[in-house]
């Protein structure tokens, strides 16, 4: 409605002034020296009011956008004028900024309520921009950091030297681990970072927690699992020992004076097989210390850009020997020139053992399957999976087949899946197992 006003005055006062012009221009034609200058004050007079009046209008809008862009909503505009297309434009006016006024209340309520939940948040939350620059850290990341204010990145190296050199390089979408060393105490710093952007900044977002509780309670779990493996193990392998070397002390037997009598044959015999088997008990622990130490020592990776394509080609011939027809095998790989950086030997010695554990699980079956894959998954992290169609790990027993010395097998050391488990460790991924009973059991690699 205002804008209608505003165009009827405007086509009049156009027309006033076209109706000025041709009696300006009959005061010269005639020539009529007083109807002139009559006419030209008129003219004169009617462009300035035009002007004016568009003017104030145009005025009157940029104020009120400067108003809003500076964030004052105090402007009110009168809406008692005389002329009806300014008052209605001016309530107009009026009303727009009342509504942007309440929509700036209302969002001002809503960041103090995330930024009182960011303060409440138990884990230390920071944002910082491309130059280092600390827009936002939580009271939660200072009380963890000790260290307050922060304000920029390089500050970090007041705390510790080594964690700036953790945020400096930080990428979005990275995991780290820090251990902060202080006069107080040590912490155990999980870092995980996402990309933000706010008015075209492109921005870190990093979340710090503390995970010595949760380290704490799964190094209490792994101990008492590997002790609980231990024990079994050895005393299964003592208990023959100590029961045979009592019975062949008793066949030794002494007379009064202390010298030993003669021994028959039959109890000879007899004492030669214990003493056999005690030497095979003893071989066996032997061997089981043995793979406690390879557990130990496995050597840092020396990785090296690596072809999918090539590694499965080659972990295909060191699994000829255990290839039947019985079982189907799948190789699949996407896309064709997918790498890894990876150490080749290390990883491969996973993947055997992987294949074998998914042959053993498929070797009763009538259509066994093992799908051997590589690919790049939906967050954009590389993976090898294999996976077959046996029996599958009942949920009583997938906590326990990362546990050391832990096996279902009766051959078995126990310590394939842990020594997998810490190579792909030591690469920076994770080894992961999902298993449906019956259906399907699957182990993924991610790096």
């Amino acid at each position: 409605m205002a804008s209608r006003n505003f165009y009827i005055q405007l086509v009049v006062r156009i027309l006033l002034i076209t109706l000025t012009a041709i009696l300006l221009g009959f005061g010269v034609v005639t020539p009529a020296y007083i109807w002139l200058f009559v006419s030209l004050i008129a003219l004169v007079i009617q462009v300035y009011s035009l002007i004016r009046y568009i003017n104030s209008t145009n005025r009157k809008i940029a104020y009120f956008f400067d108003a809003i862009k500076n964030e004052d909503f105090t402007l009110r505009f009168p809406e008692r004028v005389a002329i009806k297309s300014f008052k209605e434009l001016n309530q107009s006016l009026n009303r727009v900024n009342g509504l942007i006024q309440e929509v700036h209340v209302q969002l001002q309520i809503r960041e103090k309520y995330y930024q009182e939940i960011l303060k409440q948040a138990n884990i230390g939350i920071m944002t910082y921009n491309a130059k280092g620059h600390i827009l936002y850290a939580n009271p939660s990341l200072e009380k963890l950091l000790n260290y307050s204010p922060l304000n920029h990145i390089k500050q970090l190296k007041q705390i510790d030297h080594g964690l700036y050199e953790v945020f400096e390089p930080f990428q979005p979408f990275e995991r780290k681990l820090f251990q902060l060393t202080n006069e107080r105490e040590q912490i155990q710093l999980a870092l995980k970072s996402t990309s933000v952007v706010l008015q075209d900044d492109p921005l870190l977002l990093v979340v710090v927690q503390d995970i010595r509780e949760e380290l704490d309670e799964k190094e209490t779990e792994s101990w008492v699992r590997l002790i609980r493996v231990l024990t079994h193990e050895i005393m299964n392998t003592i208990t023959p020992i100590t029961s045979i070397s009592d019975s062949i002390l008793k066949y030794y037997q002494k007379d009064e004076e202390g010298a030993p009598l003669p021994m028959d044959p039959d109890k000879m015999s007899s004492a030669t097989r214990g003493l056999e088997v005690i030497r095979s008990q003893g071989n066996d622990l032997m061997e089981f210390v043995q793979s406690y130490r390879s557990f130990l020592n496995v050597p840092k990776p020396d990785k090296k850009l690596v072809s999918v394509r090539r590694l499965f080609e080659k972990v295909q011939v060191l699994m000829q020997p255990d290839l039947n027809d019985r079982i189907h095998f799948s190789w699949e790989y996407a896309p064709g020139d997918l790498e890894l950086y990876i150490d080749e030997k290390q990883i491969n010695q996973v993947l055997v053992n992987l294949i074998k554990n998914a042959i053993h699980a498929v070797e009763n079956q009538a259509e066994g399957q093992v799908i051997v894959k590589g690919g790049i998954d939906a967050a954009g992290r590389k993976f090898l999976q294999v996976t077959d169609n046996g029996p599958g790990i009942g949920p009583e027993l997938i906590q326990e087949i990362f546990v050391p010395f832990f096996t279902t097998k009766e051959k078995g050391t126990g310590i394939g899946l842990s020594l997998s488990r810490q190579i792909v460790q030591l690469h920076g991924g994770t080894l992961q197992v999902h298993s449906d009973p019956g259906a399907q059991t699957v182990f993924r690699l991610k790096f």
